[in-house]
């Protein structure tokens, strides 16, 4: 389905799912913008909540051209704003403003998650897109392993997973063979046809926060460089 229809456009009711789909998603990296620019932790939760609260009950993305910028720079952009507009408001307004909470993440954890992190003196946009990587990159490891799950295959794919994650040496196939009652050559096919469908993923995630298929090798490349730099 093309973001015009998910993210925009006629199909609102598909709009919207995808939206809060994707806020779902990726709630941790705007939480972590927040509490770099010195918020506490009850704050941030309160004004990422509230950010997302706002940016779903007013179909915003409904207003967005499509064929401009990405969904992760729509939301930063955002969530500037909004915090620009919170700080002006009246100590009333915080934690929550009366507004509801979504149930969208765990918020529970996400300060402990946060205080675990490795210090890192980047800016918090270079932070945020850093984090956005890692957590499309956890998104898709987590489809991949439900469909190796749902295909009865969940040993397989927690045997094989280390070859997506780290260059392991040649040795190895042979000896994950032998664990798995598989030949080395078996095993080096299955890998490939891991590492095929991963990639798969990547792209199709990528596509669902880009304007259109044109977009996404560059954003791919973007992200890429990101977790490189």
């Amino acid at each position: 389905m093309e973001r015009g229809a998910r993210l925009g456009g006629p199909g609102l009711a598909a709009s919207q799912a995808a939206l809060e789909q994707l806020c779902r998603a990726y709630w941790y990296p705007l939480y972590c913008y927040v509490r770099r620019r010195g918020y506490s932790h009850e704050d941030a939760q309160d004004l990422t909540q509230g950010f997302l609260l706002q940016l779903l009950e007013r179909h915003s993305f409904a207003r967005v051209d499509a064929s401009k910028g990405r969904f992760r720079s729509f939301l930063l952009a955002g969530l500037g704003y909004f915090l620009s507009d919170q700080h002006d408001r009246a100590s009333a307004q915080k934690h929550g403003g009366g507004q509801p909470m979504l149930s969208l993440t765990d918020t529970q954890g996400a300060d402990e998650r946060y205080r675990l992190e490795p210090v890192d003196e980047r800016s918090p946009d270079k932070l945020f897109e850093r984090r956005w990587a890692l957590t499309l990159l956890d998104q898709v490891l987590d489809r991949l392993e439900q469909e190796y799950r749902e295909a009865g295959k969940d040993r397989l794919f927690q045997r094989l997973r280390v070859f997506l994650v780290a260059g392991t040496g040649e040795e190895n196939y042979a000896q994950v063979g032998a664990e798995l009652a598989m030949s080395e050559e078996a095993v080096k096919k299955a890998v490939q046809r891991m590492r095929r469908r991963y990639y798969e993923l990547f792209r199709h995630e990528i596509a669902q926060t880009v304007a259109g298929p044109e977009e996404v090798e560059e954003e791919m490349r973007y992200l890429c460089a990101v977790m490189a730099g």
